[in-house]
């Protein structure tokens, strides 16, 4: 079964580009031009990743993105035309999974696209597994289900995104070992790191706020200029 995709800019122009080179891959595709027209969109039909770009009429990106985040986990790629870190970040702490800066090259956004679905929906290939195949894994209360791709603090959901249950169930295989945030990206996004990237802290300071909340104690500890651990 194709995955689906929603493209949402108002630069038509790019939106037509990126859904050709999308539906050459085998992608279903459809287009919003607004922020107003996306979220109806997303109302209607459920979609598998959102490539969403942020300055648009109505409603921007950002809010697209903050009140999908308020019910859906979907993978989003963010899209913009501002390269500066601060846009980067503000864009990710939103709830973004990854960022891409405009002009790009088709090619790498394609790239980008099957490695958010890759990272979100790889586990749910595996529903047939046996507990011992689905591989749980428990530190106190907090329960984490590769197979389901879900994490459950004393049964009660914690709502997380694909690349955040991806930081957690790298941490939590590996309880007390210390990743520096190239190994994380390394081995979460599957790319080379770039020396500058905020990337990483940006989702572990997400992905710590949502664990406290639920918890009410820190679970991820930041080792000062070495990197992050989970200790069981």
């Amino acid at each position: 079964m194709s995955k689906s995709i929603l493209i949402v800019d108002d630069d038509r122009e790019i939106a037509n580009l990126i859904d050709i080179y999308l539906r050459n891959e085998g992608f279903e595709t459809s287009q919003a031009h607004d922020g107003e027209e996306a979220m109806d969109k997303i109302a209607g039909q459920a979609y598998h990743l959102v490539v969403l770009d942020v300055m648009m009429p109505k409603m921007d990106g950002l809010e697209v993105c903050r009140r999908i985040r308020e019910t859906a986990a979907i993978p989003i790629l963010m899209v913009s035309a501002k390269a500066e870190d601060m846009d980067k970040i503000l864009g990710l702490m939103t709830g973004a999974d990854d960022y891409v800066v405009k002009p790009f090259n088709p090619l790498e956004l394609v790239v980008r696209v099957k490695t958010l679905l890759r990272r979100a929906y790889q586990y749910g290939q595996q529903a047939t597994a046996t507990p011992e195949e689905e591989g749980l894994l428990k530190i106190n209360e907090l329960t984490i289900n590769k197979a389901t791709h879900s994490a459950e603090v004393n049964g009660r959901q914690v709502h997380l995104t694909s690349t955040e249950f991806g930081i957690l169930h790298l941490l939590a295989s590996n309880p007390g070992r210390v990743f520096s945030a190239e190994d994380i990206f390394q081995q979460v996004w599957k790319e080379k790191y770039f020396e500058s990237n905020n990337t990483v802290m940006v989702h572990i300071s997400k992905l710590r706020d949502k664990l406290e909340q639920e918890m009410g104690r820190k679970l991820i500890t930041t080792v000062w200029g070495v990197g992050y651990k989970i200790e069981a």
